[in-house]
């Protein structure tokens, strides 16, 4: 499974990259959540590095084998060892995040990060919080907000003090045990492939390129043998991962057909066909006509 590296988070999220980020083995920083809502969500991916968030809203977060349902705040946390992703229900979630490589914790702290029980492998990383609760570690959020952008010597000392005290207060809590159970495993991975086949749309530019366009794609991204999947998603739906895939990327090319003014080319090419006669081939199948007949039809009404 591929891994986002903290170039890749800044890359898609801040839309640039720190000039020192290289340089800095203890990277910190801190967000708000509704900062960059509009902008590329990550994938169902491992991060490189540490993440704590406090999030109010409706959502499911998908984190290692589990899919957790989380309504109301909630204070999160994530290491680089276990893939996750969100997916959000709320119109317009809000909270805070801080996100920091594991130097920035073990320059200024005796002990590793992983000893606590949140980051320990098998750990429980969601604690449900109440309305005063929310209030107390949006304090500390808030201070970290305004500590990141002074010019105080001895900031970062203090921000790591901020970041064990959230660790601190959620130890005092009990971790959520309100997981999201689907019917089944066969489930819970068809439920993740769907995620990751929709966060490849829509495609909004002409240079965006779809990625996974195989079984084989997603399996790997899920961490999982290809005919896991394919079972999985054959026993829950009645169709297979390839139909899903191509009904999808079908629907795509119509819409792009219909709705932009690129060329047979360009369209073939975002949606990953090496060739254009191969997209060709591809849309006649699925379609019953070439490409450049349907955009005719479809302008000419």
């Amino acid at each position: 499974m591929q891994t986002v590296t903290l170039e890749e988070f800044y890359r898609y999220k801040i839309k640039e990259v720190p000039a020192d980020l290289k340089r800095e083995v203890g990277h910190f920083n801190v967000f708000t959540l509704g900062d960059h809502l509009g902008e590329k969500r990550p994938r169902y991916s491992r991060k490189a590095f540490y993440k704590i968030a406090l999030s109010r809203g409706r959502g499911f977060y998908h984190y290692a084998d589990k899919s957790i349902e989380v309504s109301g705040t909630t204070l999160t946390f994530f290491n680089p060892q276990v893939p996750y992703t969100w997916h959000p229900l709320s119109q317009d979630p809000t909270g805070f995040y801080c996100i920091f490589k594991e130097g920035f914790f073990s320059e200024r702290m005796r002990g590793s990060i992983n000893d606590f029980p949140m980051f320990a492998p098998g750990g429980k990383p969601m604690y449900f919080l109440n309305e005063k609760q929310d209030d107390e570690v949006s304090a500390i959020f808030e201070k970290m907000m305004e500590e990141i952008g002074s010019d105080y010597a001895y900031r970062f000392d203090l921000l790591t003090n901020y970041v064990t005290e959230i660790i601190h207060y959620a130890l005092k809590l009990s971790p959520s045990e309100k997981l999201y159970h689907h019917s089944d495993a066969k489930s819970r991975i068809t439920s993740v492939f769907t995620e990751l086949l929709e966060r490849q749309f829509p495609i909004e530019s002409a240079g965006q390129r779809f990625e996974y366009r195989s079984a084989n794609d997603f399996a790997r991204q899920l961490s999982i043998h290809v005919n896991h999947l394919n079972r999985a998603i054959k026993d829950t739906t009645g169709r297979t991962t390839t139909e899903h895939i191509f009904e999808r990327l079908a629907s795509e090319a119509k819409t792009l057909l219909k709705h932009t003014d690129w060329n047979i080319s360009e369209i073939s090419y975002c949606l990953g066909f090496d060739e254009p006669a191969h997209f060709n081939k591809f849309f006649r199948k699925l379609v019953a006509t070439t490409p450049s007949a349907y955009r005719a039809v479809e302008l000419s009404v």
